[in-house]
């Protein structure tokens, strides 16, 4: 019996692969990562929360465009990849704080712009990181948030859960679409436009970067090999495990 909390679960799973996820070109390029660029130099010279930073992309393509940019995240390993990485790259810009996103350390109305990317799924109680980001943005401010999706079939819903909690013990709910803009509405946001993906998973980098152990990896893999067919055809689940996410990018202004 464990005695951790899922913050330290988090911690935990990243910390130790922090120089993965910095390095990942998964995580480095994609047109949801295109598309927070091109948000944030819309509304140049603001100060960016990037939360859940991860390993810091977002905030390495913030910074050309904003006064300053906080890489906010759970682990202070990955924190010190991204305050490394970012000096590399000589982004001055980029400044790191280590919590969690229920309990922001900043003073009401500290960002005009908040981002997260590939983090909320993570989040132990998202209603609460996102009122948090409503609480530390600026009037006239406004947020992106971009995460892997659930589709809304609960069959689906079960698989995808299921597959993505036994690659990561930190996992805890791909959100639908329909959920996350409930959410957004309960904390007080206005969502707006949103942009869907589909995501190319390949199964064996996607396993060895979060270190899944060989008992999960084969479970994952008799998962998809005895999906029923709707299963399999949504995800595109192949003889070597590789699949498809589905993922949605949303804007979002206070309400």
């Amino acid at each position: 019996m464990t005695s951790s909390t899922h913050q330290a679960v988090v911690a935990g799973q990243f910390g130790p692969r922090a120089a993965a996820y910095v390095s990942s070109p998964s995580h480095a390029q994609g047109a949801d990562l295109a598309q927070m660029a091109a948000f944030v130099a819309r509304r140049p010279g603001g100060r960016v929360l990037d939360l859940g930073c991860g390993g810091g992309h977002v905030a390495y393509h913030a910074a050309p465009h904003a006064a300053e940019v906080v890489a906010y995240d759970l682990s202070d390993e990955m924190l010190a990849a991204v305050a490394a990485t970012a000096a590399e790259r000589g982004l001055a810009n980029v400044a790191t704080r280590q919590g969690a996103v229920e309990r922001l350390p900043f003073p009401d109305a500290s960002f005009d712009l908040v981002l997260s990317r590939f983090s909320a799924h993570h989040w132990s109680d998202v209603p609460a990181g996102l009122s948090e980001a409503r609480r530390v943005l600026r009037p006239g401010g406004a947020a992106l948030f971009n995460d892997v999706v659930s589709p809304p079939s609960p069959l689906l819903d079960t698989h995808i859960q299921a597959i993505e909690l036994l690659r990561d013990p930190s996992h805890v709910r791909d959100y639908s679409l329909a959920e996350w803009q409930a959410m957004l509405r309960g904390a007080g946001w206005r969502p707006g436009a949103v942009v869907a993906r589909r995501l190319p998973m390949n199964f064996a980098t996607w396993t060895a970067r979060m270190g899944t152990p060989e008992t999960q990896v084969r479970a994952i893999l008799a998962l998809q090999a005895g999906a029923p067919a709707e299963v399999a055809r949504h995800f595109g689940f192949q003889p070597n495990g590789d699949f498809f996410l589905d993922a949605a990018t949303i804007e979002a202004d206070p309400a």
